[in-house]
């Protein structure tokens, strides 16, 4: 079992379009407005953590009034069991006004004045039931209940505590397993390092360690992904996959709970770490927040299993601009010049390029038992890591027919000595109205030779 620890808002975004200025002002007229709730701050950590599979407890404090009993609804349907403190005065809200998925105004109410009530004794029995405790500090009291703290104090020998921090609110309890500031945050918490490279973010992480007493500190840089600091050993960059991301709220949210989730499997901080940047760069690409569904499972972040979900996002994003996608499909093992010149001619036919990767069973029924010399998973990484693909896909077929029916992409690019006609994908190209376009492999370059060339060497 997961246990959340910390403040909730409740997050309204109000979505319209803007097509023109207002003869009053010189602002937008926002139009067609459709309005949606979610839970906020540590109750989105919950929801997500709860959407992954996850049984959930949320330690907080909801307000009497309509927002925090509309709060209430919302994490019942997300999932999430809700131990309440109980807060005295106003739910904070936080409202964005959007125009076409971007936040032209934000609008923040209630919460001034509130207090929390004193924790209860259900709140500190359900801690010792923790796998894991996620504390989403969002500095509006839960976290600097005296009684949470001293449990959290002595829980943290034995279970593994992330704690989320905010520049208003109390600084972790001592030796948690992973505190996840933000570069600001940590910049406000450990002050007197000037820069924001590599070298300077890991100074920033060592004060942190020492000043916190923590096991570890992850910072988060964004698009830049995180760096970990343990002690005095060197850092631990972890880079983010390339996204296109137009909304980052919630990134912080989706990094910590990830993270939590990671550690009560037992994994490593840097295992953890490394998976959350993950999460949370998906998390951004998928839309963020807004584009959260309460009570179902999100788009997961990996690019090298059998679900289409990450391509889809990327040809609805795609499409939405009137761009053109292109699909191509093979083995790519053992990735030569060859590869790298088809696939580049092949995103220049379009927008964006999906690659559909052959898994390694259907390699061996196609190339023979000794094939592939690389793996599928490393196929993809190496594939996902050049800037001319977007997104890749393995599938489990000789050929990828399947899958391109679901992705459905304009253009479908196949290399080598091909005719159209010998392909069995181009007919079903034609049914959406597709086009198929044959591409030059560069000569002399191919997967066989190059093996047939190390056997040669080797044999001498």
């Amino acid at each position: 079992m997961l246990v959340v620890v910390g403040d909730v808002l409740l997050d309204r975004d109000v979505d319209g379009h803007a097509e023109r200025l207002s003869p009053e002002a010189p602002v937008p007229v926002i139009e067609d407005l459709m309005q949606r709730s979610r839970p906020g701050g540590a109750g989105l950590a919950a929801a997500l953590a709860a959407a992954d599979g996850r049984d959930v407890v949320l330690i907080t404090a909801l307000g009497q009034d309509d927002a925090g009993r509309e709060l209430a609804h919302l994490l019942d349907v997300a999932g999430v069991e809700v131990v309440d403190l109980g807060l005295e005065g106003s739910t904070p809200e936080k409202i964005r006004i959007r125009s076409d998925g971007r936040t032209m105004l934000r609008l923040d109410r209630g919460g001034a004045g509130a207090r929390v009530r004193s924790a209860k004794g259900r709140a500190t029995r359900i801690l010792g039931s923790a796998s894991a405790v996620l504390v989403a500090d969002y500095g509006r009291g839960v976290s600097a209940d005296p009684t949470l703290r001293q449990a959290l104090t002595s829980l943290a020998h034995t279970v593994p505590i992330v704690w989320d921090p905010h520049p208003r609110g109390t600084e972790p309890t001592p030796s948690v397993r992973l505190a996840t500031p933000n570069a600001a945050e940590a910049a406000n918490y450990a002050p007197g390092v000037a820069g924001d490279n590599l070298e300077a973010v890991a100074k920033r992480g060592r004060r942190l360690v020492r000043k916190w007493s923590a096991d570890g500190v992850a910072i988060t840089l964004g698009k830049r992904g995180a760096v970990l600091v343990s002690g005095d050993g060197p850092p631990m960059a972890v880079p983010a996959p390339a996204a296109h991301a137009t909304d980052s709220c919630g990134a912080g949210d989706r990094f910590a709970s990830a993270a939590a989730e990671m550690l009560a499997d037992g994994a490593l901080p840097a295992e953890a770490v490394s998976d959350a940047v993950i999460a949370a760069s998906a998390f951004v690409a998928d839309g963020g927040a807004a584009s959260v569904q309460l009570g179902k499972r999100p788009v997961t972040p990996f690019l090298t299993d059998n679900k289409t979900a990450p391509a889809q996002s990327i040809i609805a994003r795609t499409r939405a601009q009137g761009g053109t996608v292109v699909a191509t499909g093979g083995c790519f093992d053992l990735l030569h010049a060859g590869h790298v010149r088809f696939l580049k001619h092949a995103r220049a036919l379009g927008d964006c390029l999906i690659v559909c990767l052959n898994d390694d069973a259907s390699v061996r029924r196609l190339k023979g038992p000794g094939r592939p010399l690389v793996p599928e998973e490393d196929r993809a990484a190496v594939l996902a890591s050049l800037d001319c693909v977007d997104a890749v896909v393995i599938f489990d077929e000789d050929t990828p027919e399947a899958i391109l029916a679901r992705l459905q992409p304009d253009i479908f690019a196949k290399g080598g000595d091909y005719a159209v006609a010998d392909l069995p994908e181009a007919e079903l190209i034609k049914r959406w109205g597709g086009q198929t376009v044959l591409l030059p492999y560069l000569e002399g370059r191919s997967t066989s030779q190059l093996v047939s060339e190390a056997a040669r060497r080797f044999a001498r």
